[in-house]
């Protein structure tokens, strides 16, 4: 196993490691990687990087001692509920991302629930279309997720569906604004009333739109209500790593009073040391973050985020438009924001995703299921603008080339041997044969991803689950 090196490094040698360790990523800049980076511009990233590392050794766990931190906290939450239309009392913290913000929501509505609801087992309702990160919540705060399906065309949850999953035990109710699979906004304002009315928490999930929407709307797009101006939002999340263009590790959870988001507030006075309080899941964390986007929204100020708002808007109807003059491609429902799915009767997008990548392009395959079909996710940046064109070429000819092509025979029968067997018959032995038959190894993925891909489309949700677990459960082993 690895071990210290007994003498410390130079700085040419770790700088020439560093390089050595990236050389297999995909580029953050250029504009070809079209999921999970956020670009700001060479011109903000160099004061991002300048704050980051000015703030790199300050602890954000006692905001006593370091009251710069706490100040810019709440600058940058103060500036999210303006930005979210939040009323007099609103509060709120800056957090490490969408995840915690969305899990945070759902610790809060627990707590709220037994403490002022009486309710012992809580549940919360969320949409096919929430993020998974509910499911994450649900599963970490031991609370019951209750699944509701949503409509084929639109993708959007329907209010009716909800109100009759709703129960004395329900503590919240999750909407997205957008969800992320196919960039559409929930129906907000019907099921926040419908929540309002049962005296249910209702939050509102913006990690990926709440912060570009209003600047969408100022541009004259139809953006639907999602924000505190409706009644009955309780909470929202919102990343600011996303389209609020800082650097990761940025994200608010916002409240519609500080009376709601002292049920997220953590304190321990109950041991032999320091008395901890946690307004969010972490303790030490460094200030880099909070000075980083402190930084960037001031830097970008609001002509910034218009003007990348515009650049992005004007990515996302061309991209659309030129999707549809391809043969056999259909843009599944309308988006309303900057995250486009597209898929095809003829092709399989898995075949296509790995001619793209062939092409130098990153695409984010998704798989079907609750009325989408497999399909490619776009998420789309002001770098994509200047690259719409030679996507929709290489898209194009990549359509043509897989166009045919069919997948090996394990894909045609794995998935039907296995429906409706029970994956927690299977045992660790079992699923390393069953990754080893599907090409995943630790060691190196194919070059190739479409039989993968096709196998875990096709096998039960919950056995895909497993395997997943179990390949990343191998594939952060210590170094040898």
């Amino acid at each position: 196993m690895l071990q210290l090196p007994k003498r410390g490094w130079s700085k040419e040698v770790i700088e020439r490691g560093l390089q050595e360790n990236r050389s297999g990523d995909m580029p953050v800049h250029g504009g070809r990687v079209w999921a999970y980076v956020y670009p700001a511009g060479e011109e903000i990233e160099a004061i991002q990087k300048r704050a980051y590392l000015e703030f790199l050794s300050e602890n954000a766990l006692d905001p006593t001692v370091f009251p710069s931190l706490r100040k810019m906290e709440n600058d940058v939450v103060a500036i999210a509920l303006s930005h979210m239309n939040a009323p007099e009392g609103a509060a709120g913290n800056f957090t490490s991302g969408g995840t915690e913000s969305c899990m945070l929501a759902v610790k809060t509505a627990r707590d709220y629930a037994r403490k002022v609801r009486g309710i012992a087992e809580p549940q919360i309702v969320v949409p096919v279309t929430a993020h998974a990160a509910f499911h994450k919540a649900a599963q970490y705060f031991d609370v019951e997720l209750i699944t509701v399906p949503v409509d084929e065309i639109t993708f959007k949850v329907r209010p009716e569906a909800v109100e009759a999953v709703l129960t004395d035990r329900t503590a919240l109710i999750v909407v997205s604004a957008p969800s992320y699979a196919h960039g559409v906004v929930d129906p907000v304002t019907e099921v926040a009333a419908l929540a309002k009315a049962r005296g249910i928490l209702c939050h509102v999930d913006g990690c990926i739109g709440a912060w570009l929407l209003p600047f969408f709307e100022k541009l004259g797009a139809p953006v639907p209500a999602f924000d505190f101006r409706v009644d009955g939002v309780t909470s929202l999340s919102m990343d600011l790593h996303k389209y609020g263009f800082c650097p990761k590790g940025a994200s608010v959870i916002l409240y519609r009073s500080k009376d709601l988001r002292k049920f997220q507030v953590f304190s321990c006075a109950a041991w032999t040391g320091y008395s901890v309080v946690n307004p969010t899941m972490l303790s030490t964390k460094t200030g880099g973050p909070v000075a980083a986007a402190w930084a960037t929204l001031h830097a970008l100020g609001e002509e910034g985020y218009l003007e990348k708002a515009a650049m992005m808007r004007e990515a996302t109807q061309k991209l659309i438009a030129g999707i549809a003059e391809i043969p056999s491609l259909s843009v599944l429902g309308t988006p309303e924001m900057t995250l486009v799915a597209f898929s095809s009767t003829e092709v399989s997008p898995f075949f296509v995703i790995d001619a793209m990548k062939k092409r130098n392009w990153y695409i984010q395959p998704q798989f079907d299921g609750h009325g989408s079909r497999a399909n490619i996710h776009l998420t789309i940046t002001p770098q994509s603008l200047a690259n719409v064109e030679p996507f929709l070429a290489d898209l194009r000819a990549a359509v043509e080339e897989v166009r045919g092509r069919t997948f090996g025979p394990l894909v045609a029968t794995l998935g039907a041997a296995l429906d409706g067997v029970d994956p927690t018959t299977f045992g660790d032995e079992m699923l390393g044969q069953m990754l080893a038959m599907g090409g995943l190894s630790p060691d190196a993925l194919p070059e190739e991803m479409a039989d993968v891909n096709a196998i875990l489309n096709s096998l039960p949700p919950a056995l895909t689950e497993k395997l997943l677990a179990t390949f990343v459960n191998d594939l952060f082993t210590p170094t040898a």
